[in-house]
């Protein structure tokens, strides 16, 4: 009978510019729980108290999002790939990967979400391909994308979720304005019920292994700052499987950000291939599954060619108004070049120059 009366009202609703960092509150059980305290009547209290336990336990009730499909990459190994963009009001925040394992006594998912709504839909899709539970979540950095689906997954009972430190420290700072950014597109539907669930991750500093039964494991590991801090790695050694967050992207332009540290980038990217090895099938943190070497092309190489070229150019004594003068036509093919590729040039260039500074003789 609950089950009739739970109301899908989050795309309904308005949420204020003040207001949009609050749990969502639903308004027909406002009345009800009001009614309750103006009257007395603890059987009101009593149907709210159990009607809200039933929204938790459940998730949303209707219509999934139209996502993009699971696609099975070996046996029990399943990824969605994101748009090859930005995140918009179309593709609903989703430009990155949500993947998922099953063993055989759960499911292991990699990233939460971009916001519950898009959480919700993932899990309803993974229900058509398995019975088996949900019971780990890992997520891959501090961006909102990965992030802001988790009071979803807290809310249907997942009590083990996954973070590097770093991560959650940079994504706490960020988190207000992580949601800002999903209303000032639109999506107030999606983001207006988004919750901080950071204090019940699990938090890691540089490894943690994770039993998911029947012998098997996963293992998480931070082998360095890469796109962001905190950027974590999922690896399945009996499927040679890996997951590289945003370590690693496949065909889309990298975007590199003014605080990246592309030296480092490099280095964890070097640790992260010795350790899952060159015969690793890889799921990268943008772009559909493929080799270790196709995504170490498309991110290392890419990393050591404007790094080679910027350190060129200052030699000859230039500065960063110059970076534009690098020849990436090679790359011209990749979504989001036209978006990126000056600014990737520039803010390498100047991370470039700052290494130099800090270690004036390499």
């Amino acid at each position: 009978m609950f089950k009739k009366l739970l109301l899908v009202i989050t795309s309904l609703t308005t949420f204020s510019s003040a207001s949009f960092a609050q749990p969502f509150e639903d308004a027909y059980l406002k009345g009800f729980e009001t009614y309750a305290k103006e009257t007395g009547m603890a059987s009101f209290q009593t149907y709210v108290d159990e009607v809200k336990k039933l929204q938790k336990a459940q998730g949303y009730i209707g219509e999934a999002l139209p996502l993009p499909e699971f696609k099975e990459i070996m046996p029990n190994v399943y990824t969605m790939t994101g748009a090859l963009m930005w995140a918009t009001k179309e593709n609903f925040g989703l430009n990155n990967n949500i993947s998922f394992v099953i063993f055989p006594e759960g499911v292991f998912v990699f990233n939460a979400g971009p916001n519950p709504v898009v959480a919700y839909s993932a899990h309803k899709m993974i229900k058509r391909i398995t019975s088996k539970p949900i019971k780990w979540i890992a997520i891959e950095n501090n961006q909102g994308h990965a992030n802001l689906g988790a009071s979803y997954w807290w809310d249907v009972g997942v009590r083990h979720i996954y973070s590097q430190e770093l991560a959650i420290e940079d994504f706490n700072k960020s988190y207000d304005r992580s949601v800002q950014r999903g209303m000032e597109r639109g999506d107030e539907a999606l983001y207006g019920i988004t919750r901080n669930m950071s204090a019940h991750y699990t938090p890691f500093k540089d490894a943690l292994d994770i039993d998911v039964g029947g012998g098997e494991k996963v293992q998480l590991r931070y082998f360095g700052e890469a796109h962001t801090r905190g950027s974590t790695v999922a690896y399945v050694p009996s499927k040679k499987l890996l997951f590289t967050g945003d370590l690693g992207y496949a065909d889309r332009m990298i975007a590199v950000f003014p605080y990246t540290n592309t030296q480092d980038w490099m280095g964890a990217f070097a640790k992260m291939q010795a350790f899952a090895g060159d015969d690793a099938t890889v799921i990268p943190g943008h772009g559909g599954a493929a080799s270790m070497q196709k995504v170490k092309t498309d991110t290392y190489d890419y990393l050591v060619y404007m790094r080679e070229e910027a350190l060129k150019l200052i030699k000859q004594g230039k500065g960063v108004e110059s970076a534009s003068e690098i020849d990436q036509s090679q790359f011209n093919w990749r979504p989001v070049y036209a978006q990126t590729h000056e600014g990737n040039a520039k803010k390498i260039f100047n991370d470039v120059l700052r290494h130099l500074k800090q270690h004036p003789n390499p």
